[in-house]
């Protein structure tokens, strides 16, 4: 009858899943507050001020490259180390871990790249009170101060950021329950070793009390801490699960004061602004990795991915925090600014307010050490590259990946494919990659093809691989317990399943029913999944065949807050510990999986939906099950940039929404913004009507054509930022403060957004709208509409008037970008194609740009096998430089038109080339836009070229 009543259960719970309603929303009653997290209530009940950690100079250990010493807790008279490293790159880390824990304490693997390097460390100064020690840069230092104990990072006379200011540094040490044997046992030997101390009292040893402080406290639950207890500290409810804790309470927390900051970004995924707020008044910001199920928008919930990193921006500099810590985390932001109006910010500076703006961080994590990165900038890029140094770059993608993608839940069988297929060229709209959900399983065993809709894929696959098309099937990490699937009957025989607490297999319900969930934390799970992308062991897969990691969380229909229990284990860990990076694992074991069936040869592309720090490195995110509602179109910017400054570009968000049915004008709406996103798909539930582009009318598809065939002519330049991502860690699409760092109109602009440096995007996100106001920044620049060419002075709100056709996009005045404007099926198929030079001029009439090329998909790229040229005007001179003289490639691309924005008329326009007679080019000038057009130059893409005006 239980089993009845579990299955009837389940069953429910799908068919709420897949049903569609106008009135969904989230569920809050699912997912906890920090007041039903037991850490986070505890942890957040602690008053500043009050810090019971000090220092013990007397400990402290120097070398070249770390500085050690150790912390007592004069509450429990536990002790920690504190180990401080300066690291290259401007990059301070702290570690904080207990002294001798009963067992070790988990530190993440797998995130850094490398084992950083250090750089000297040296003593300034020490005296009883603390110490001071040079950071070797620009006289930066680090004071720390013993009682309580606190850490400022200097320059000069500025701090830059404290640790423990608040006094809310704390350490729940492991220890052993007091109602366990082990606790009476030593209970009862330290009472007896009490007795003895009291006898012989009167022989004591003057130095006792220092001796007795110098060894560290019993591990057993002290007395002070059996005081204490609380709900939830060695076993949890939540509604009917419980956690069973069976190590016990083991949260981590630390503050951080940032002084001159007002403005703070990161730590996604959340449905919020990009300026992230104040959490005095409600919920801290959440970091647990969760299938929320129609997810509401400006709130601080956990969301599928967590990357611990904030950013802190003034107009002075911008600092980063890096919390390496994978378990359940908190972030609690305060300001001395926050409430206040403008009024009364500017009655501040009327009056004289001496109060420096200063913004509060506290990270609690539920287990785990302190572990934190401390980059100091100065200025964004220099945070993106320190970051980037730890976690690595952004994976660089085949060009196609950038294009278009068409993807719904589900595509019906290969005759719907075919259709859809047919449909973009007979209505003359590009695509590269159609995406088939879980329904194309048999059954939803991964791996597999459902015999009866998809009987021949590989037929399938050749007749899109012979347009130069791609496709992406999913596959999940939860695995069907079924006796006759071959991917779980190895999976049991190998002991690659997570196991429960009491050491069977973890077993949950997802969309197959009753599955087991890979152990991905596993260095060998992982190799034996990537080993079953091969084209040996995926049948009906070919080279053409990409893949989509979604549900990896991961997504437990039954379990706590849609997830796994924490008490699950991971072979020496709990789940709790390694949480978030169950959906990095997944995601670097598929995207090692597409690299190996190509012998290393060819680029993978795998999006997921659950991500941690370091997910850039392996492919493209998303932000997941959102609505048709202008809001989530809204929300889709800032959530995306949020990304994107934490080493994550390539992001999108389901064009049209993925729940419930857009209106024709906000579907076109939403292809307008996509189109100028990082990854671009249209994605659908299975219970929505269908959305193919063609039938909203010809006029809605005439306009979707038109955003869709924009993003083709523009891969040439998007493939260009990528590479830089992939770099230099420098984000595609990026807040304009990233590159007007000292301009405080941009601080908290979240509506419009740059992409890489030299192109301005505001994309129409308010139904009905007739107009938009853009902020075009830079007081000595010039900003020109790409569509109109009209030039506009920066530093200024202009006001734009729109119809259903705009896209309000402008180019940087001194910039140089490339297009591509014969849009064909595919990108594949425009690899030859001719390229458009746009050259926007200055004031100062210089532009700079650059072009870079390369088989587009292999990674030869590696092997110096790319062009890439700089592209430069100035004196009248525009000129095509190599910027790689030891690579080799070349390419059949060649330049067929230069397009100059601000000039003036020539008389004569010659071409220069190498070991070619010199060439007069022919023009057209328009006077009344200032545009110069030379048409048909003609020269090699790949070569060293000047165009001289006169």
């Amino acid at each position: 009858m239980a089993a009845f009543t579990e299955r009837m259960a389940l069953l429910l719970m799908l068919w709420l899943v897949v049903s569609l309603s106008g009135t969904w929303a989230v569920d809050r009653a699912n997912f906890k507050t920090c007041d039903q997290s037991s850490f986070c209530k505890r942890q957040r009940a602690m008053k500043p001020g009050e810090s019971p950690y000090r220092a013990l100079l007397e400990t402290m250990e120097l070398t070249n490259t770390r500085l050690t010493l150790q912390l007592i807790n004069d509450n429990n008279k536990v002790r920690l180390l504190l180990e401080l490293y300066r690291l290259q790159g401007n990059i301070t880390r702290v570690k904080i871990n207990e002294l001798k824990p009963l067992k070790p304490r988990y530190e993440v693997p797998d995130v850094l790249i490398r084992e950083p390097p250090t750089e000297p460390l040296s003593l300034l100064s020490q005296d009883e009170n603390g110490v001071v020690l040079s950071l070797g840069a620009e006289s930066q230092r680090v004071i720390l101060s013993a009682r309580p104990f606190r850490l400022d990072i200097m320059e000069g006379r500025n701090v830059l950021m404290s640790l423990n200011s608040r006094g809310l540094l704390a350490f729940e040490h492991l220890r052993m329950r007091k109602d366990t044997f082990s606790y009476k046992v030593t209970s009862t030997v330290a009472s007896v070793w009490d007795n003895i101390k009291s006898v012989f009292s009167s022989q004591a040893d003057p130095e006792a009390e220092k001796k007795e402080e110098a060894e560290p406290a019993n591990q057993a639950e002290t007395a002070e801490d059996a005081g204490k207890e609380e709900d939830g500290m060695w076993e949890e409810m939540f509604k009917s699960h419980s956690d069973s804790k069976p190590n016990g309470p083991s949260a981590v927390s630390l503050d951080f004061s940032l002084p001159g900051v007002e403005h703070v970004y990161g730590i996604p995924e959340h449905a919020d602004s990009l300026r992230l707020k104040t959490t005095d008044n409600g919920d801290p910001y959440r970091l647990y990795n969760l299938d929320v199920f129609q997810y509401e928008l400006y709130n601080p919930m956990a969301l599928y991915g967590s990357v611990p990193v904030m950013l802190a921006h003034s107009a002075q500099r911008t600092t980063g925090i890096f919390w390496l810590n994978a378990a359940e985390t908190w972030v609690d932001i305060s300001s001395n600014t926050a409430g206040k109006t403008v009024f009364g910010k500017m009655l501040d500076y009327v009056q004289g307010s001496s109060e420096t703006p200063q913004t509060d961080v506290r990270w609690i994590s539920e287990s785990g050490i302190v572990d934190v990165f401390i980059m100091l900038g100065p200025t964004p890029k220099d945070v993106f590259s320190q970051y980037a140094s730890l976690t690595g770059t952004q994976a660089f993608p085949p060009i196609a990946a950038i294009a278009y993608h068409q993807c719904r839940w589900n595509y019906n069988d290969q005759e719907d494919v075919q259709a859809v297929d047919a449909g973009f060229d007979e209505h003359d709209i590009p695509y590269d990659f159609i995406w088939l959900d879980i329904e194309h399983t048999d059954g939803k065993r991964y791996f597999t093809w459902e015999p009866h809709k998809f009987a021949t894929p590989k037929e399938m696959l050749q007749n899109l691989l012979d347009k130069k098309r791609k496709m992406v099937a999913i596959v999940d990490p939860h695995i069907k317990i079924d006796s006759n699937y071959k991917i779980h009957n190895e999976i049991r025989s190998l002991g690659f399943y997570i196991k429960n607490k009491d050491g069977g297999d973890y077993e949950g319900w997802c969309w197959p029913g009753s599955a087991g969930y890979p152990d991905f934390t596993r260095a060998d799970m992982r190799a034996w999944w990537a080993s079953m992308f091969a084209y040996d062991q995926y049948e009906g897969s070919m080279e053409n065949l990409y893949t989509w990691n979604d549900m990896n969380e991961p997504s437990v229909f039954n379990g706590p807050e849609v997830t796994m229990h924490k008490d699950a284990v991971h072979g020496a860990w709990e789940h709790r510990d390694v949480h978030n990076l169950y959906g990095l694992y997944v995601h670097m074991a598929t995207a090692e999986g597409l690299i190996q069936r190509s012998g290393g040869v060819e680029r993978p592309f795998v999006l997921t939906r659950a991500f941690f720090a370091g997910s850039q490195r392996y492919g493209a995110v998303w932000t997941g099950d959102n609505s048709a509602e202008w809001d989530h179109l809204k929300i889709s910017i800032p959530m995306c940039l949020s990304l994107g400054v934490v080493g994550i570009s390539f992001c999108g968000a389901d064009v049209g929404g993925f729940f419930k049915s857009p209106s024709p004008e906000l579907l076109v709406r939403w292809y307008q913004t996509g189109a100028y996103q990082p990854f671009f798909r249209a994605h659908a539930h299975l219970d929505t009507p269908r959305r193919e582009p063609w039938l909203f009318g010809p006029e809605n598809m005439a306009l979707i054509r038109d955003a869709v065939r924009q993003r083709y002519t523009l891969l040439p330049y998007w493939y260009q930022q990528f590479y830089h991502a992939y770099k230099t860690g420098q984000p595609v699409m990026r807040p304009l403060w990233v590159e007007y760092p000292q301009d405080p109109v941009t601080f908290g602009l979240d509506d419009e957004f740059l992409i890489g440096r030299d192109l301005l995007v505001h994309p129409v996100t308010e139904e009905g709208s007739r107009g938009v106001t853009a902020y075009l920044p830079g007081k000595d620049e010039v900003w020109f509409d790409v569509h109109t060419f009209q030039k506009h002075n920066g530093a200024q709100n202009l006001y734009i008037p729109v119809t259903m056709s705009s896209i309000p996009v402008f180019q940087r005045g001194g910039s140089i970008i490339s297009r591509k404007l014969r849009v064909r099926r595919s990108s594949t198929c425009m690899e030859h194609d001719p390229y458009t030079l746009y050259v926007a001029l200055s004031p100062q009439r210089t532009a700079e740009g650059e072009l870079y090329i390369d088989d587009g998909h292999t990674f030869n790229y590696e092997k110096k096998e790319f062009i890439h040229r700089r592209l430069s005007f100035s004196n009248n001179i525009l000129s095509s430089i190599n910027l790689s003289p030891e690579s080799q490639f070349s390419t059949l691309s060649w330049i067929e038109r230069i397009v100059i924005l601000g000039a003036s008329k020539p008389k004569q326009v010659t071409l220069k080339t190498a070991g070619a007679e010199d060439t007069q080019l022919e023009y057209d000038f328009d006077a009344s836009m200032s545009v110069l057009t030379l048409r048909k130059p003609g020269m090699n893409a790949g070569i060293d070229w000047t165009v001289t005006l006169e």
